[in-house]
């Protein structure tokens, strides 16, 4: 739809109805948007490509913001949908399959310790810095201090005592940005396969659903 620049919009923050988080909000010649994606400088084509195939391929309005150090992409909304939720309690949302949850995970982690192992602690820190990140964009509970990142990165999920309470849009939005940092570190996608045999630690029903859900999942098909 667009492609703009951080001179041409206005960028401000307005309180999530449900929750005690701000979400951004572009604003353009009237027309508001919000937050969708973000990618580094380095990311230039796969935000581009992404851009490209929200807007020719699925309909959506998106601006495709350039910055100096990043991009960005934004959806198009009405702030009264987002207004009208507030002070209302709307249907809960289920969360999603906990095999599904620890799979995730599963796939984090190993990519994690394939950063740290192979390219150094320096590139293990940024990975921190970029799934914080991440997370903070999409607005994931139970992510917001340094400690439970840190729990995410390197506890079992098999052995934690608690899952995070992560909806599927939530496991979605994971697949896709873990892809996309993994092609950034290490050049090419052979991380995936790697990543992949983890889930062997799974029961093998469980490996057998998962597999099936990536699959059928749009942003699930890049790992397989």
């Amino acid at each position: 739809m667009f492609i703009l620049k951080r001179e041409d919009v206005d960028i401000k923050t307005m309180p999530h109805p449900g929750k005690d988080q701000p979400i951004p909000i572009l604003s353009y010649q009237g027309q508001t948007f919000r937050l969708l994606s973000i990618f580094s400088a380095a990311q230039e084509e796969e935000a581009r490509a992404l851009w490209r195939d929200l807007t020719d391929n699925r309909g959506k309005a998106c601006v495709l913001l350039e910055e100096p150090e990043r991009f960005s992409i934004w959806g198009k909304v009405r702030l009264d949908q987002v207004e009208d939720t507030k002070g209302k309690v709307g249907p809960n949302r289920p969360l999603a399959q906990e095999s599904h949850i620890k799979a995730c995970l599963l796939l984090l982690q190993v990519l994690y310790m394939d950063v740290e192992d192979l390219l150094g602690p320096k590139q293990a820190r940024q990975f921190e810095s970029d799934m914080s990140g991440v997370f903070k964009a999409w607005q994931f509970p139970q992510t917001h201090s340094p400690q439970a990142l840190k729990t995410l990165l390197t506890i079992d999920p098999l052995a934690m005592p608690q899952l995070p309470p992560w909806e599927e849009h939530h496991l979605h939005r994971l697949l896709e940005a873990t892809h996309r940092i993994g092609k950034d570190y290490f050049g090419n996608a052979d991380f995936a396969a790697r990543a992949l045999e983890a889930l062997e630690d799974l029961p093998s029903d469980e490996q057998r659903d998962f597999r099936a859900w990536l699959q059928k999942s749009p942003t699930g098909k890049a790992w397989l």
